[in-house]
């Protein structure tokens, strides 16, 4: 086995803006959890208002998924690869992508299918999602990466934000919070997230968009379409972030039909830049893999 690379910095050097970003991932995943807990005790109780306190974790884990993609840009920004970033990030995934996710659908759903089936799901989850960020400091511990800009298998905050996104589809869907246990929606959380589960697993890749960056020039046309998506997203939160996440997991299974010129516009892959592809950086998102 590879020795761990020297490196010649301090290698618990922690970097501001990178890991601040990082932080406000771990505290998003962590208001998620505490949220969902304030819901449960509300339902249990038969308050009015328990839908709403879910809502609110739903929003904390699309808030994580936000800081996850900054940390990530900040940390390519500066070029500087710390070994605290990297950890730093996986320990706050785990949090947000593995155990929150896992907590709200289990919460919500999973908890009254017979014999223990919702409590077996979530847990296969958070431990495919574990292991998959294990897998990757592993990889950039002894430089054994890829060597391409892509993911190989579904990311972790992608999954998170997949199942988080449909998870407030369907809450918003329900005009009485009684007929949330009613119905055939659970049964179709309990298949995505197996779905999911061997996906960030599995061979199909998808874009990173490390090419994306601070300083990425676009046409007017990409930028109008930008604005566009973004305005949706804000005026249909409810729905819209699904859209997103759904048409990312349905990428990569169109990806390898799509010529090369087509991907190279659509996830902005500029030549130049190709010889970051594997260059583990501060942040390190452990969905590299």
């Amino acid at each position: 086995m590879k020795t761990p690379p020297q490196h010649q910095d301090n290698p618990g050097k922690i970097f501001l803006l990178p890991n601040l970003m990082t932080a406000g991932n771990l505290i998003f995943g962590f208001l998620a959890i505490l949220k969902i807990f304030e819901g449960s005790i509300e339902r249990e109780k038969g308050g009015g208002d328990w839908m709403h306190f879910y809502v609110i974790s739903v929003q904390c884990i699309l808030g994580a998924c936000l800081c996850d993609l900054l940390d990530g840009r900040l940390a390519r920004l500066g070029g500087k690869e710390s070994p605290f970033g990297r950890e730093f990030d996986s320990l706050a995934d785990v949090v947000s992508f593995g155990v929150a996710p896992a907590l709200l659908v289990f919460k919500i759903v999973l908890y009254d299918l017979p014999s223990r089936i919702g409590w077996v799901v979530a847990v296969f989850y958070l431990l495919c999602g574990t292991l998959r960020l294990a897998r990757f400091n592993i990889a950039a511990t002894y430089n054994l990466g890829t060597g391409t800009r892509n993911f190989t298998g579904f990311p972790i905050p992608a999954a998170a934000g997949l199942i988080s996104s449909i998870t407030l589809l369907m809450l918003s869907q329900y005009q009485r919070e009684q007929d949330l246990t009613i119905g055939y929606a659970k049964y179709g959380l309990v298949a995505l997230m197996i779905f999911l589960s061997f996906m960030m697993f599995s061979k199909f890749e998808y874009p990173s968009f490390k090419g994306l960056n601070w300083r990425t020039h676009v046409s007017p046309a990409k930028f109008i379409l930008a604005v566009f998506v973004l305005g949706l997203n804000i005026r249909y939160y409810h729905w819209m972030p699904a859209v997103m996440f759904v048409s990312y997991l349905l990428y990569g299974f169109l990806r390898p039909f799509i010529s090369r010129a087509w991907r190279r516009e659509i996830e902005e892959d500029e030549d130049e830049e190709e010889e970051l592809a594997e260059t583990p950086v501060e942040s390190s998102t452990p969905h590299d893999l």
